[in-house]
Protein backbone atom coordinates (compact mmCIF):
# COMPACT_ATOMS: atom_id res chain seq x y z
CA UNK A 1 0.00 0.00 0.00
CA UNK A 2 1.32 3.46 -0.87
CA UNK A 3 1.63 6.21 1.72
CA UNK A 4 -0.65 9.23 1.88
CA UNK A 5 1.52 12.11 2.87
CA UNK A 6 5.13 11.89 3.95
CA UNK A 7 6.89 8.58 3.34
CA UNK A 8 8.65 7.40 6.53
CA UNK A 9 12.41 7.70 6.78
CA UNK A 10 13.41 4.08 7.42
CA UNK A 11 16.42 3.28 9.57
CA UNK A 12 18.15 6.57 8.73
CA UNK A 13 20.02 7.59 11.88
CA UNK A 14 21.39 11.15 11.60
CA UNK A 15 23.03 13.62 13.96
CA UNK A 16 22.11 17.20 13.18
CA UNK A 17 24.65 19.96 12.71
CA UNK A 18 25.57 21.91 15.85
CA UNK A 19 23.19 24.77 16.66
CA UNK A 20 24.41 28.06 18.13
CA UNK A 21 21.85 29.19 20.69
CA UNK A 22 20.35 32.64 20.18
CA UNK A 23 19.16 34.40 23.34
CA UNK A 24 15.38 34.30 23.86
CA UNK A 25 14.77 32.07 20.83
CA UNK A 26 12.78 28.81 21.06
CA UNK A 27 12.66 27.69 17.42
CA UNK A 28 15.68 26.39 15.47
CA UNK A 29 16.23 24.86 12.05
CA UNK A 30 17.67 21.36 11.93
CA UNK A 31 20.22 20.53 9.26
CA UNK A 32 22.56 17.69 8.37
CA UNK A 33 25.51 18.74 6.28
CA UNK A 34 23.92 22.13 5.76
CA UNK A 35 20.71 20.63 4.34
CA UNK A 36 17.38 20.93 6.14
CA UNK A 37 16.07 17.63 7.57
CA UNK A 38 12.57 16.77 8.75
CA UNK A 39 12.10 14.03 11.37
CA UNK A 40 8.99 11.84 11.35
CA UNK A 41 7.78 13.19 14.71
CA UNK A 42 9.26 14.42 17.95
CA UNK A 43 9.08 10.81 19.15
CA UNK A 44 11.64 9.83 16.49
CA UNK A 45 14.34 12.07 18.03
CA UNK A 46 16.83 12.22 20.85
CA UNK A 47 17.47 15.78 22.00
CA UNK A 48 19.91 16.79 24.72
CA UNK A 49 19.75 20.30 26.22
CA UNK A 50 22.31 21.28 28.82
CA UNK A 51 23.23 17.61 29.20
CA UNK A 52 19.65 16.50 29.86
CA UNK A 53 17.54 14.43 27.47
CA UNK A 54 14.35 16.29 26.65
CA UNK A 55 10.88 14.75 26.67
CA UNK A 56 9.33 14.83 23.19
CA UNK A 57 6.12 16.80 22.65
CA UNK A 58 6.35 18.35 26.14
CA UNK A 59 9.89 19.76 26.19
CA UNK A 60 10.01 20.28 22.43
CA UNK A 61 7.88 19.90 19.30
CA UNK A 62 8.73 19.46 15.63
CA UNK A 63 7.20 20.96 12.50
CA UNK A 64 9.02 20.11 9.30
CA UNK A 65 12.69 20.96 9.82
CA UNK A 66 11.98 23.27 12.79
CA UNK A 67 12.39 22.17 16.41
CA UNK A 68 10.69 24.38 18.97
CA UNK A 69 11.53 24.14 22.65
CA UNK A 70 8.89 24.66 25.34
CA UNK A 71 10.52 27.92 26.38
CA UNK A 72 13.01 30.33 24.90
CA UNK A 73 16.64 29.42 25.37
CA UNK A 74 18.89 31.96 27.01
CA UNK A 75 22.57 32.72 26.87
CA UNK A 76 24.48 29.81 28.32
CA UNK A 77 22.03 27.15 27.22
CA UNK A 78 23.67 24.46 25.09
CA UNK A 79 21.96 22.10 22.64
CA UNK A 80 24.33 19.18 23.06
CA UNK A 81 22.92 17.13 20.16
CA UNK A 82 19.86 16.37 18.13
CA UNK A 83 19.72 12.83 16.75
CA UNK A 84 17.08 11.78 14.26
CA UNK A 85 16.23 8.07 14.52
CA UNK A 86 14.23 7.54 11.33
CA UNK A 87 11.46 4.91 11.58
CA UNK A 88 12.49 2.98 14.69
CA UNK A 89 9.89 0.24 14.12
CA UNK A 90 11.30 -0.78 10.72
CA UNK A 91 14.74 -2.27 10.11
CA UNK A 92 14.70 -1.06 6.54
CA UNK A 93 16.83 -2.65 3.84
CA UNK A 94 20.14 -4.08 5.14
CA UNK A 95 23.31 -3.07 3.39
CA UNK A 96 24.97 -5.56 1.07
CA UNK A 97 26.85 -8.42 2.81
CA UNK A 98 25.60 -7.42 6.28
CA UNK A 99 23.27 -10.37 6.99
CA UNK A 100 25.24 -13.39 8.21
CA UNK A 101 24.20 -17.03 7.84
CA UNK A 102 23.63 -17.22 11.60
CA UNK A 103 20.84 -14.63 11.28
CA UNK A 104 18.96 -16.98 8.95
CA UNK A 105 18.76 -19.85 11.47
CA UNK A 106 18.66 -22.20 8.49
CA UNK A 107 18.61 -25.97 8.95
CA UNK A 108 20.58 -28.55 7.00
CA UNK A 109 24.14 -28.42 5.75
CA UNK A 110 25.50 -25.49 3.76
CA UNK A 111 28.05 -26.71 1.23
CA UNK A 112 28.78 -26.72 -2.48
CA UNK A 113 26.11 -29.35 -3.19
CA UNK A 114 23.14 -27.69 -1.43
CA UNK A 115 21.03 -24.58 -1.79
CA UNK A 116 18.80 -22.56 0.57
CA UNK A 117 15.15 -23.50 0.04
CA UNK A 118 12.10 -21.35 0.62
CA UNK A 119 11.45 -23.15 3.92
CA UNK A 120 14.84 -21.89 5.18
CA UNK A 121 16.58 -25.25 4.94
CA UNK A 122 19.62 -26.32 2.97
CA UNK A 123 19.01 -29.24 0.63
CA UNK A 124 20.36 -30.80 -2.53
CA UNK A 125 18.95 -29.08 -5.61
CA UNK A 126 16.41 -30.79 -7.85
CA UNK A 127 18.70 -30.87 -10.83
CA UNK A 128 15.96 -31.84 -13.26
CA UNK A 129 18.21 -34.40 -14.95
CA UNK A 130 19.60 -37.91 -14.62
CA UNK A 131 21.89 -38.25 -11.61
CA UNK A 132 22.55 -42.01 -11.85
CA UNK A 133 22.84 -44.19 -14.95
CA UNK A 134 24.72 -47.48 -15.09
CA UNK A 135 24.92 -50.66 -17.12
CA UNK A 136 26.17 -54.18 -16.36
CA UNK A 137 26.40 -57.35 -18.47
CA UNK A 138 27.31 -61.01 -18.35
CA UNK A 139 30.68 -61.84 -19.88
CA UNK A 140 30.15 -65.55 -20.56
CA UNK A 141 27.34 -67.77 -21.79
CA UNK A 142 24.81 -69.28 -19.38
CA UNK A 143 23.59 -72.83 -20.09
CA UNK A 144 21.73 -73.59 -16.86
CA UNK A 145 19.23 -71.85 -14.60
CA UNK A 146 20.70 -68.94 -12.65
CA UNK A 147 18.64 -67.62 -9.75
CA UNK A 148 20.13 -65.11 -9.52
CA UNK A 149 22.73 -64.47 -12.20
CA UNK A 150 25.74 -64.13 -9.91
CA UNK A 151 28.88 -64.88 -11.90
CA UNK A 152 30.71 -63.42 -14.89
CA UNK A 153 29.31 -59.94 -14.25
CA UNK A 154 31.02 -56.72 -15.24
CA UNK A 155 30.15 -53.08 -15.70
CA UNK A 156 29.97 -52.09 -19.34
CA UNK A 157 33.49 -51.08 -20.42
CA UNK A 158 33.02 -50.95 -24.18
CA UNK A 159 34.41 -48.08 -26.20
CA UNK A 160 32.61 -44.83 -25.47
CA UNK A 161 30.72 -46.07 -22.40
CA UNK A 162 30.26 -43.66 -19.52
CA UNK A 163 28.14 -43.96 -16.41
CA UNK A 164 26.51 -41.12 -14.49
CA UNK A 165 26.93 -40.86 -10.74
CA UNK A 166 28.27 -43.51 -8.39
CA UNK A 167 26.72 -46.45 -10.18
CA UNK A 168 25.39 -49.77 -8.95
CA UNK A 169 27.25 -52.28 -6.82
CA UNK A 170 26.74 -56.05 -6.88
CA UNK A 171 27.48 -58.93 -4.52
CA UNK A 172 26.51 -62.55 -5.24
CA UNK A 173 24.11 -61.34 -7.91
CA UNK A 174 22.31 -58.85 -5.64
CA UNK A 175 22.44 -55.30 -6.99
CA UNK A 176 22.46 -52.40 -4.54
CA UNK A 177 21.37 -48.90 -5.55
CA UNK A 178 23.75 -45.96 -4.86
CA UNK A 179 21.00 -43.65 -3.56
CA UNK A 180 17.28 -43.49 -2.98
CA UNK A 181 14.96 -42.50 -5.81
CA UNK A 182 12.78 -43.84 -8.61
CA UNK A 183 14.82 -46.11 -10.89
CA UNK A 184 14.09 -47.52 -14.33
CA UNK A 185 15.51 -51.05 -14.40
CA UNK A 186 15.82 -52.85 -17.76
CA UNK A 187 16.78 -56.50 -18.40
CA UNK A 188 17.78 -57.48 -21.95
CA UNK A 189 18.30 -61.16 -22.73
CA UNK A 190 19.93 -62.61 -25.84
CA UNK A 191 19.65 -66.37 -26.19
CA UNK A 192 19.34 -69.47 -28.32
CA UNK A 193 16.54 -71.80 -27.18
CA UNK A 194 16.39 -75.35 -28.36
CA UNK A 195 13.22 -76.58 -30.00
CA UNK A 196 11.72 -77.72 -26.68
CA UNK A 197 12.51 -74.71 -24.55
CA UNK A 198 11.44 -71.18 -23.67
CA UNK A 199 13.92 -68.80 -22.06
CA UNK A 200 12.56 -66.82 -19.10
CA UNK A 201 14.43 -63.82 -17.75
CA UNK A 202 13.02 -62.10 -14.68
CA UNK A 203 13.62 -58.95 -12.65
CA UNK A 204 13.07 -59.64 -8.94
CA UNK A 205 12.84 -56.95 -6.26
CA UNK A 206 13.03 -57.00 -2.47
CA UNK A 207 11.91 -54.20 -0.14
CA UNK A 208 13.15 -55.89 3.05
CA UNK A 209 16.54 -57.24 1.88
CA UNK A 210 15.13 -60.74 2.25
CA UNK A 211 12.12 -61.91 0.25
CA UNK A 212 12.11 -61.26 -3.51
CA UNK A 213 9.19 -60.91 -5.90
CA UNK A 214 9.34 -61.21 -9.67
CA UNK A 215 8.18 -57.88 -11.11
CA UNK A 216 8.94 -58.26 -14.83
CA UNK A 217 9.61 -61.09 -17.29
CA UNK A 218 11.24 -61.36 -20.70
CA UNK A 219 10.57 -64.55 -22.69
CA UNK A 220 12.30 -65.93 -25.77
CA UNK A 221 10.00 -68.62 -27.19
CA UNK A 222 11.03 -71.81 -28.97
CA UNK A 223 10.26 -71.10 -32.60
CA UNK A 224 13.09 -72.81 -34.42
CA UNK A 225 14.44 -69.54 -35.76
CA UNK A 226 17.69 -69.59 -33.83
CA UNK A 227 19.06 -66.81 -31.61
CA UNK A 228 16.61 -64.16 -30.41
CA UNK A 229 16.35 -61.41 -27.87
CA UNK A 230 13.80 -60.05 -25.40
CA UNK A 231 13.63 -57.07 -23.06
CA UNK A 232 11.62 -56.35 -19.94
CA UNK A 233 11.66 -53.50 -17.46
CA UNK A 234 10.19 -52.11 -14.26
CA UNK A 235 10.17 -48.95 -12.18
CA UNK A 236 11.61 -49.49 -8.72
CA UNK A 237 10.93 -47.08 -5.86
CA UNK A 238 14.13 -47.20 -3.81
CA UNK A 239 13.12 -45.72 -0.46
CA UNK A 240 15.97 -47.38 1.46
CA UNK A 241 19.19 -48.55 -0.19
CA UNK A 242 19.77 -51.09 2.59
CA UNK A 243 16.47 -52.89 1.99
CA UNK A 244 15.36 -52.23 -1.59
CA UNK A 245 17.50 -54.29 -3.96
CA UNK A 246 17.18 -56.10 -7.26
CA UNK A 247 18.39 -59.32 -8.87
CA UNK A 248 18.05 -60.98 -12.28
CA UNK A 249 17.21 -64.62 -12.93
CA UNK A 250 17.24 -67.06 -15.83
CA UNK A 251 14.99 -70.12 -15.53
CA UNK A 252 13.59 -73.15 -17.36
CA UNK A 253 16.73 -73.76 -19.39
CA UNK A 254 17.16 -77.27 -20.82
CA UNK A 255 20.01 -78.93 -22.64
CA UNK A 256 20.98 -77.10 -25.79
CA UNK A 257 19.69 -73.70 -24.67
CA UNK A 258 22.21 -70.87 -24.28
CA UNK A 259 22.06 -67.35 -22.85
CA UNK A 260 24.75 -65.33 -24.57
CA UNK A 261 27.30 -63.10 -22.89
CA UNK A 262 30.35 -61.15 -24.01
CA UNK A 263 33.24 -59.16 -22.58
CA UNK A 264 33.32 -56.74 -25.51
CA UNK A 265 29.67 -55.91 -26.25
CA UNK A 266 26.25 -56.00 -24.62
CA UNK A 267 24.34 -59.20 -25.28
CA UNK A 268 22.61 -60.05 -22.03
CA UNK A 269 22.75 -56.95 -19.88
CA UNK A 270 21.11 -54.80 -17.18
CA UNK A 271 20.42 -51.06 -17.31
CA UNK A 272 19.74 -48.79 -14.32
CA UNK A 273 18.56 -45.18 -14.65
CA UNK A 274 17.58 -42.98 -11.73
CA UNK A 275 14.63 -40.83 -12.87
CA UNK A 276 14.03 -38.67 -9.79
CA UNK A 277 13.50 -38.44 -6.06
CA UNK A 278 11.38 -41.00 -4.26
Amino acid sequence: MSYIGKIPTVGNFQVCDAISVVNNQAAYTMQVGGVNVSPETANHMLVSLNGILQAPTTSFTVAGSTITFASNLVTGDVINFIQILGSVLDLGVPSDSTVSLAKLTATGTKDSTTFLRGDNSFNAPPLGGITEADQWRITANITADATPISSNLERNDSTGFGKIGTGMSVSSGIFTFPSTGFYYVIFTVLGYPNTNDDIHGNIAVTTNNSSYTDVAEATISRDGNGMDGATTSSFVDVTDVSNVKVKFTISDLTSGTTIHGSTSENKTFFTFIRLGDT
